[in-house]
């Protein structure tokens, strides 16, 4: 019989210890430790990925075929996904409680028309999928679905019915016969994910799993989770919103900077395939501390509306404060606000939000979050028919962004007249209907907005 020990390890990192620790050695976080029951290899583990014999090859002599994606028959997931959900894939998707992740998967799997599919949950039961599947308000035919636990049962039932895609829902909720741990525990998590991923590569069918977010807001579990999957995919937002957005935080088969917009309704997500007409409000003449910036995540580009407040700070430590952008890159900003255009903002409160509930990473909004500032804090609207796009720089330089042209294609479709540009990159300037105006300096940009 195999040996089994006790073993604690760490829930950020998965580093182990033979004894429990405050601190974890590695990662440095507190009292991550958590105690498992490990079990001895016995050495007759012979079974190898995909359940083909393991033989060194010459990378040239290797037999490969190009992998036929699954179109999932949602345009924003396959986006994320690099082009569809590749066979035999272990995925995992990870949010909030209330977010959508369930919601998301059901949706997906009632698209499939003749696909058969199975939907294993181990949360809710039968009846509750029926009720959210009839608020969904589709009828498929070849979904099953079924409330189990045990990950023995769950393959059986895989076996028997042979489905195209598998959700389980979640993985914090299945175990493993025979595992002394309890459920949704490190040993249990860890154990489930492996057997679940040699099972999809000798099967070839892809599994879809739904995890838990800690309060840190990061996936649940042990990071050795992430690392047995293909692909981690991140479904974000504000419960107060009604937008979510898609994220790969990790994939195998495509590009990690790719972006999904849904809009939560009541029937359940809508594709945003234009989010640029949803995300700009349209009473905006006249006001006051509100720049257009011209954004890309990944390779689609999108406008968004970037607010500024600024205003006399009420008591002695003046606030910085955004929404949907970095704080870092704000205090940053505004330091070259003062010093290289001159505003004084050191007793001035700086509130920034990005409208929609969205965070947007790209550098290349930082010229039309500092166009708002400027124009809340001498009161100025700017022009509701220019928009901005360009990096700033330390020495309030306007530094090169990627895909200059497919922004302003963007900026020109949604009808604007006028758009600032970085100045020395190369595009093709023939054809368009909007003024590409090129500045080469913060300076030069705020005497081109602000005009009295």
């Amino acid at each position: 019989m195999a040996k089994t020990t006790v073993q604690y390890v760490c829930s950020s990192c998965g580093a182990k210890a033979p004894q429990m620790l405050g601190r974890c050695p590695v990662c440095g976080e507190w009292g991550p430790y958590e105690e498992e029951v490990a079990i001895a290899s016995t050495g007759k583990n012979t079974h190898s990925i995909g359940g083909i014999k393991s033989t060194p090859q010459k990378i040239n002599e290797v037999n490969y075929q190009e992998e036929q994606r699954i179109d999932m028959h949602n345009g924003e997931l396959n986006r994320v996904l690099g082009g569809g959900l590749v066979p035999g894939s272990l995925v995992l998707l990870g949010g909030e409680p209330g977010i959508g992740k369930s919601t998301l998967a059901l949706q997906v799997l009632m698209q499939q028309g003749e696909r058969k599919t199975l939907y294993a949950s181990g949360e809710e039961s039968a009846q509750q999928i029926r009720l959210r599947a009839e608020r969904l308000a589709g009828k498929p035919d070849n979904l099953y679905v079924v409330s189990e636990t045990s990950l023995e049962k769950i393959l059986e039932h895989v076996k028997s019915i042979e489905p195209e895609i598998v959700v389980i829902d979640s993985i914090q909720t299945i175990s493993v016969d025979g595992v002394d741990a309890t459920i949704g525990s490190l040993t249990q998590v860890r154990e489930c994910a492996a057997r679940l991923l040699q099972f999809a590569k000798e099967q070839n069918i892809p599994f879809i799993l739904i995890g838990h977010i800690n309060k840190e807001g990061s996936l649940a579990g042990p990071k050795v989770l992430e690392h047995i999957v293909d692909t981690v995919l991140q479904f974000e937002g504000d419960q107060h919103y009604m937008y979510r957005i898609l994220r790969a935080q990790k994939n195998r088969f495509g590009s990690t900077s790719e972006l999904g917009i849904y809009e939560m309704r009541q029937d359940g997500l809508r594709e945003v395939t234009n989010p640029s007409e949803l995300l700009l409000s349209t009473n905006r003449e006249g006001l006051s501390g509100i720049a257009i910036a011209a954004a890309v995540e990944g390779v689609r580009p999108f406008l968004i509306e970037v607010q500024a407040l600024v205003s006399s700070a009420a008591y002695g430590t003046p606030q910085r404060s955004s929404t949907g952008f970095d704080g870092r890159r704000l205090n940053m900003l505004l330091a070259v606000l003062e010093k290289r255009v001159g505003f004084n903002l050191l007793q001035k409160d700086v509130f920034i939000n990005i409208a929609g509930g969205l965070k947007v990473n790209d550098p290349a909004i930082d010229l039309a979050v500092l166009a708002a500032v400027l124009s809340s804090n001498v009161d100025i609207a700017l022009d509701s028919e220019t928009c901005l796009t360009g990096e700033v720089g330390l020495t309030g330089e306007i530094r090169p962004v990627a895909r200059l042209e497919q922004r302003i294609s963007e900026a020109e479709k949604l009808g604007f007249k006028r758009i600032l540009v970085p100045a020395g990159q190369q595009i093709a300037k023939k054809n368009l209907h909007i003024e590409v105006v090129e500045v080469q300096k913060v300076t030069d940009a705020f005497r081109l907005l602000i005009r009295h």
